[in-house]
């Protein structure tokens, strides 16, 4: 009896030592905002992938940023996903060809995105690789080859398992999840697990990215469990956002001011997920209320024509105003002049077009897709604009581009920059630094032991983190790229 007494004190001695060792590693987007890539180590051998991002518009970098993990993907037991970006989800296939075998948690929306963008993030490798590889033959250097094809995303498909949100699932006995609406894009979510070892529990929260308050199609950020461990973004966490009402006015003026003054086109660079949809909604009500140019309007992307219809599949999620909207306007991303292209021979034709119009493609950061090409033949020209709608990762082509250089290049070829280059700052699908505030006032923050900025650039996280301080947190950290953080003694 003694013997079993001291056994069982032992027992435990041993269990809080493994919860003193729990800790997280940071893989992606650690003082950089791309390759959301975390891990929660649970005890030596248990560990949990939060989000599995794509590094894009690294420059030389970006290559060995993807190939390089900081860790073993056989080893992760558990990958949860918080939205379906690309830098949120686009090494999913790699990570599955290198021996993860698990599930991946995330919203139903989140699992249908996904499923188109992981596709066309391997198209989008191997058209451009084809055509790198064969300015590479000519030279007699080896070929790259893409991280990943189409069959290596379609194997990830039967893996995802869906959880609405605001639903306790148990991910296994010890782990449960619960989803709560984060209002960054269809589907976005950030994650709460509450972990329990040895009778304690740990509660982490994962922000995922936050949406801005008063989203013009989505609903707002939900409140959240009470954390104890908070990891965040902080994309815009050192600046103010302007006021959204004005973005339809902008539009239209740098419609009027292109097309018609000027006689060009005007080219708008447009992630297919979440900002196609906003930039259709603003030209709809511009139509409703009788202000929209007559021109034609295209959407030159396969990707941006499947999304939109996933979108309208969710009505849901959309906020109380645009559900109202409905009731008048059964199709609000939808008006006179709009045009959808799907094929490479239409798309191109579109360069060879005299009329101005208004061409909507992806991506918003202009590092890849079909927008890089409308870049690349219109940019000489200054009868056209290229305006940005949102952030751009400053080595991408729309961040330098945003620069506005003399010259710039596109696919090894160097281009005068003629045209003008605007941005719209209001439409970003991120949260500014009162959002992130907002979104953080429901916890106490004296029961926050640590907070983790993640999923921004150093100097914006640097200011982020002294406004965190005044409101009350304690302990804000910014983990570099692969850095492990031991949680400290959970008890």
């Amino acid at each position: 009896m003694v013997l079993l007494n001291i056994n069982s004190e032992l027992c435990n001695k041993i269990a809080l030592k493994i919860i003193a060792t729990m800790k997280i590693s940071f893989h992606g987007a650690a003082r950089t905002v791309t390759g959301s890539k975390h891990i929660i180590h649970i005890n030596p051998d248990k560990k949990i992938l939060l989000d599995c991002g794509l590094y894009q518009g690294m420059g030389k970098d970006t290559t060995k940023l993807n190939n390089d993990w900081g860790f073993i993907p056989s080893e992760i037991d558990h990958v949860i996903i918080s939205h379906a970006h690309i830098d949120h989800i686009g090494l999913l296939p790699k990570l599955v060809k290198e021996g993860y075998k698990g599930k991946i948690f995330c919203t139903p929306a989140t699992a249908s995105l996904a499923k188109l963008l992981l596709l066309d993030s391997a198209r989008i490798q191997e058209d451009d690789l084809r055509y790198v590889n064969k300015k590479r033959e000519k030279d007699n250097l080896p070929l790259f080859e893409p991280l990943y094809d189409e069959d290596d995303a379609i194997m990830v498909f039967p893996l995802f398992e869906t959880i609405p949100y605001n639903e306790n699932y148990k991910i296994e006995p010890g782990i449960d999840l619960l989803f709560t609406d984060c209002g960054h894009i269809l589907g976005s979510a950030a994650v709460n697990l509450r972990i329990k070892e040895n009778g304690k529990e740990v509660r982490i929260t994962f922000s995922g990215d936050v949406g801005a308050y008063h989203d013009m199609i989505l609903r707002s950020p939900q409140e959240f469990p009470q954390a104890d461990f908070i990891i965040m973004e902080s994309t815009y966490g050192d600046r103010l956002h302007e006021v959204s009402t004005a973005s339809a006015d902008k539009l239209l003026k740098y419609i009027l001011d292109t097309c018609f003054k000027k006689g060009g086109k005007l080219i708008i660079p447009a992630f297919s997920l979440g900002r196609t949809q906003d930039i259709l909604f603003m030209l709809n009500r511009l139509e409703l209320e009788k202000r929209l140019p007559n021109l034609n309007y295209y959407v030159d992307s396969p990707l941006s024509i499947k999304i939109t219809d996933t979108v309208k599949k969710y009505p849901s999620y959309y906020n109380n105003d645009v559900k109202k909207l409905l009731h008048q306007d059964e199709d609000v991303f939808s008006f006179k002049g709009l045009k959808y292209i799907d094929s490479v021979e239409d798309s191109i034709k579109l360069n060879d077009m005299e009329e101005p119009c208004v061409i909507i493609s992806a991506s918003g950061m202009a590092e890849a897709g079909r927008v890089k090409h409308h870049i690349a033949n219109n940019i000489a020209d200054s009868k056209n604009t290229i305006l940005f709608t949102g952030y751009c990762e400053p080595q991408s082509l729309g961040g330098r581009l945003k620069h506005r250089p003399a010259y710039v290049k596109i696919f090894s070829k160097e281009f005068p920059v003629n045209a003008d280059i605007y941005e719209i700052t209001t439409l970003s699908a991120h949260g500014d630094y009162e959002d992130l505030c907002q979104w953080l006032a429901c916890q106490d923050a004296a029961m926050v032991k640590t907070l983790f900025l993640v999923h921004g650039d150093y100097e914006a996280q640097l200011s982020f983190r002294d406004r965190l301080i005044k409101k009350g947190f304690a302990d804000v950290q910014i983990p570099d790229l692969h850095q492990e953080v031991g949680l400290g003694k959970l008890d």
